[in-house]
């Protein structure tokens, strides 16, 4: 079965073509700094031994564009995939905001279009893009079934201690106010392949996920019990344009006293905070840079990224009363050395030895970099949300068809 995954970012698009149940795609790529005149695209083939790499720099000035760019691609007489897309038989799309009601993968309807459309206040950067990524892909690839698999959804097993805030009850039963999580797909995946090399089904752990979004999980057993994300992908770690955790009353002075309307106040937090409100630069390859040249306003803010992680690593590891590991996972996570330096200094009393030689190789797989005598291991997984998310659409095809139910591929039509 060919599913096609769309993984929209804020800023990027990744994708994924899967011929499952074969866990390895044929052809996989990504779209970064949408929105920026140097966006680059990669496209990777790798069908039939073949492994080709091509790679163009030029301007998408939105995520329709990139849909649009990605298709040409998989389709391309020389280094496409298929044929035409005829062949795409079902298409997974990560959304990022479920809420109350949409909190498991499921078949797109014209209800869920809804709900996803609805939920834009909770969700910015992220629900307007993939709601339009649906509408377009449902044009694009009309014959196919379109599945949702949602970052919520992980984080459904908090308990209410850890998702209710303290504000009136009413605005939590009639409006939804809570914690909901993001990233969930990409912890759940990360937890359960530490959970597979740590040989502990009922690991204590940490997942670590730095982006251009940044969220933390604490998992225990596989199950999500706490998440530094919130009501929206706002809260929590210092991220590339968003500033985390902050007094809400700075909310209400930017309002009374320097004249700010909501939509600028939004604006300001989600799109001009951050590592770019403090730099200057959203993209953690260009602060490090910055750093090397010795640019106080970098070094000050990737101090501040870390120390926000680490009082998170020391909260969860109460909340979970103890810790086994902490894992590192997305690009930063994966790729930034300095971060992973920054955030296991000074952490001995739970027991995070760095090891700085293991920190420095990069190899592929998961690595284990902490010191022999690192009571905690510290673990960096490559996240892979387009698996997970085409594992969740073929769950959900194959749990129809044992049930006696037609199969949702001639459902499409109705539905």
């Amino acid at each position: 079965m060919n599913i096609l995954i769309i993984n929209f970012g804020s800023s990027s698009i990744k994708y994924q073509l899967f011929k499952m149940p074969a866990i390895s795609p044929v052809c996989s790529g990504l779209i970064e700094r949408i929105g920026s005149p140097d966006a680059r695209v990669i496209h990777k083939v790798l069908q039939d031994n073949l492994v080709y790499t091509g790679t163009e720099d030029l301007p998408v000035k939105d995520h329709e564009a990139g849909l649009l760019k990605i298709v040409a691609l998989l389709t391309d007489r020389f280094t496409g995939v298929i044929k035409n897309i005829d062949e795409i038989e079902v298409v997974g799309h990560r959304v990022v905001q479920g809420g109350r009601n949409l909190s498991a993968t499921t078949v797109i309807t014209e209800f869920v279009k809804a709900e996803i459309k609805r939920l834009f206040p909770l969700a910015p950067l992220h629900n307007p893009g993939h709601y339009q990524g649906i509408e377009v892909s449902e044009k694009i690839f009309s014959d196919a079934v379109q599945i949702a698999v949602f970052d919520t959804a992980f984080h459904q097993t908090m308990p209410q201690k850890a998702f209710r805030y303290a504000i009136p009850n009413a605005l939590y039963t009639e409006h939804g106010l809570r914690v909901y999580g993001f990233h969930g797909t990409s912890h759940k995946y990360v937890a359960e392949q530490a959970l597979k090399h740590l040989g502990n089904p009922d690991a204590k752990m940490i997942t670590i996920h730095l982006g251009n979004g940044c969220s933390m999980a604490a998992v225990k057993g596989g199950k999500c019990i706490d998440t530094s994300m919130g009501l929206t992908p706002l809260d929590g770690l210092i991220m590339g344009t968003r500033c985390g955790s902050i007094d809400a009353s700075v909310v209400t002075y930017l309002s009374s006293h320097l004249g700010y309307t909501t939509a600028q106040i939004d604006t300001l937090l989600n799109k001009q905070s951050g590592m770019l409100g403090l730099t200057g630069c959203s993209d953690m390859r260009d602060i490090g840079r910055l750093v090397d040249d010795g640019d106080e306003n970098a070094v000050l803010a990737y101090d501040m990224y870390a120390y926000r992680i680490q009082k998170f690593i020391g909260s969860y590891a109460a909340a979970l009363n103890g810790l086994d590991a902490i894992v590192f996972t997305a690009g930063v996570g994966e790729n930034d050395t300095r971060t992973r330096d920054l955030v296991c200094t000074g952490m001995e009393y739970f027991g995070i030895r760095l090891d700085p030689e293991k920190n420095g190789l990069r190899t592929d797989g998961i690595r284990d970099i902490g010191l022999e005598r690192s009571k905690t291991r510290i673990l960096v997984i490559p996240t892979n949300e387009e698996l997970e998310i085409a594992t969740q659409c073929m769950e959900l095809l194959t749990a129809a068809e044992n049930k006696g139910e037609a199969s949702l591929l001639q459902m499409t039509a109705v539905i």
